[in-house]
């Protein structure tokens, strides 16, 4: 399964890494979300009163399902076809195929669906246990998917 990984040649992303880069996607996508959300909504962040609600905490608003689909394109585009989001690449990590390269569409909308595992039971801790346990570094999401974020060798 790892015969063309080159587990030698690659050093792995540890926790911190990784959440800086996100912090970074999550800053650099929240900025125009903040602009349009003013000039839809009029107001800089969106309250109960400015949602469509359904029932209960579930949202369906017809702008917050538009970024929602907006970010989550964004992770599997980018991570997929060039390895790394904006955040990544200021951070020198990427995200590549075990077997090396780059993941490809369907490896990464995998690994980004499966951050709801990740993500449970809340703030990320099944992820976060699994990248410090692993000696690849490597949450749910990238165990099945057959991903693995690893730091850019210069």
């Amino acid at each position: 399964m790892h015969s063309g990984f080159g587990y030698n040649s690659f050093h792995f992303a540890g926790l911190w890494v990784r959440f800086t880069a996100l912090l970074v996607d999550f800053i650099l996508l929240s900025i125009p979300f903040f602009i349009i959300t003013r000039i839809v909504k009029g107001v800089w962040l969106m309250g109960a009163k400015d949602h469509r609600w359904v029932s209960g905490w579930f949202i369906n608003d017809p702008l917050c399902m538009i970024f929602l689909a907006i970010i989550v394109l964004y992770f599997i585009l980018l991570e997929g076809l060039a390895g790394k989001t904006v955040g990544k690449r200021l951070l020198g990590i990427k995200v590549v195929a075990v077997e090396g390269g780059l993941p490809g569409l369907k490896r990464s909308l995998i690994r980004n669906l499966l951050r709801a595992v990740d993500s449970l039971p809340a703030l990320n801790v099944v992820g976060v246990i699994l990248i410090l346990k692993s000696p690849e570094r490597a949450r749910f999401g990238d165990r099945i998917a057959g991903t693995r974020v690893v730091k850019v060798m210069k």
